[in-house]
């Protein structure tokens, strides 16, 4: 048998057969086909299923709580007053600086100290700059200490000197500013 001759056969083979059984044949194969075919998809399509129905048995999260309305502007001005400092115990304040410098082993020199007044806002900002001395870490965990212990201070300024570079010390100049308020100037207090 050559090549040349199969498609002869074939058409030999199909004069043959009976055209409504060559038909059905054709059918049953074509269907076959489809059905294996459909097998992967059938099976994704189950588990598809199989997952919507535990997903639908599953409960519902808990609606979250209603969040609370946003303070008022008078409430929010009456806070921002509240974590203001005293400006009458300014002393306190910077004792409380110099006994940290002195926990972390650092040298304060004589400081510069100024007070500025807003009459508007009705606070007092009181800027402090601090030469110190000491090593790096030492200097940076007084600062946070410093606006851990005294919430209504700023951190403005931080510049490190070093003379040497084998010099295990180095000089910096801190400059802080403690916001503060006369109570009496708050809103709402008597005056």
């Amino acid at each position: 048998m050559t090549l040349a001759t199969l498609p002869l056969r074939a058409r030999l083979l199909l004069a043959r057969v009976n055209p409504l059984v060559a038909l059905v044949l054709a059918l049953i194969v074509a269907g076959a086909a489809v059905q294996i075919a459909l097998v992967p998809a059938r099976a994704r399509l189950e588990a598809d299923y199989e997952a919507a129905r535990r997903l639908a048995r599953t409960p519902l999260p808990p609606r979250p709580a209603p969040s609370a309305p946003p303070p008022s502007s008078d409430q929010n001005l009456a806070q921002f007053y509240a974590t203001l400092g005293d400006a009458r115990s300014v002393e306190r304040q910077l004792k409380a600086v110099f006994a940290l410098a002195a926990r972390h082993g650092l040298t304060l020199e004589q400081g510069e100290y100024r007070t500025t007044v807003d009459r508007n806002a009705r606070l007092v900002a009181y800027q402090v700059n601090l030469p110190v001395k000491g090593s790096y870490r030492a200097i940076w965990q007084f600062a946070m200490d410093v606006l851990r212990a005294i919430p209504h201070a700023s951190l403005d300024d931080v510049a490190f000197r070093r003379d040497a570079i084998g010099d295990a010390g180095v000089d910096a100049r801190l400059r802080l500013t403690f916001y503060l308020a006369e109570r009496s100037a708050a809103p709402g207090d008597a005056r």
